[in-house]
């Protein structure tokens, strides 16, 4: 008689268990949709994605083709992918998207570990969805629902950027969008 009342209360928590995984997933894709079609706000239009704006130096240059000087609030100056020392390529993705040549702009394993280790560090961002961020959110917002509203529109914008986008380009493009402290 116990033992058949252990497998049934096993049987409950499984199911429990499966439907809060299932739940959560079609939260999740719901969620996913309706940013899709630009509920939660607007989205970037294939314009901007084609084109994004960067802050970039403006560049005075002479007649023999010479930089004389850079004018600019943040002295950035665009690099190409092949520009890129392949040693800083695999430390970006070795420390901040390991899966990012296995994906297509969401890791969904890495976002399961960040919602199970919720609040223990280590974050579910892949390079694509940073790079969404650093051209379309600028700033995180601190209220719990705007930031899963961006979130959302940055899962959907990293999608966007993976079909537009080599994966090489979208590192490149990281690269040229990121701050870096010296």
């Amino acid at each position: 008689m116990e033992q058949e009342k252990q497998i049934t209360d096993f049987k409950k928590y499984i199911k429990r268990f499966w439907m809060i995984v299932l739940g959560g997933f079609g939260v999740v894709l719901i969620l996913f949709l309706i940013t899709s079609w630009g509920w939660l706000g607007a989205l970037p239009t294939f314009e901007e994605l084609e084109n994004p704006q960067t802050n970039l130096a403006t560049e005075v240059i002479s007649i023999d083709g010479k930089t004389i000087g850079k004018y600019a609030k943040e002295n950035r100056t665009p690099i190409k992918y092949e520009e890129l020392p392949q040693n800083l390529v695999n430390a970006l993705v070795a420390t901040e998207d390991e899966r990012f040549y296995n994906h297509s702009g969401i890791d969904f394993k890495g976002t399961a570990r960040a919602i199970i280790k919720l609040g223990s560090g280590g974050g579910a961002s892949t390079i694509t969805q940073q790079l969404a961020k650093n051209l379309f959110t600028k700033r995180a917002s601190r209220n719990i629902f705007k930031r899963i509203g961006q979130k959302m529109k940055e899962w959907v914008v990293a999608t966007k950027l993976e079909r537009q986008y080599t994966k090489q380009e979208i590192i490149a493009m990281y690269l040229n969008t990121q701050g870096f402290l010296f």
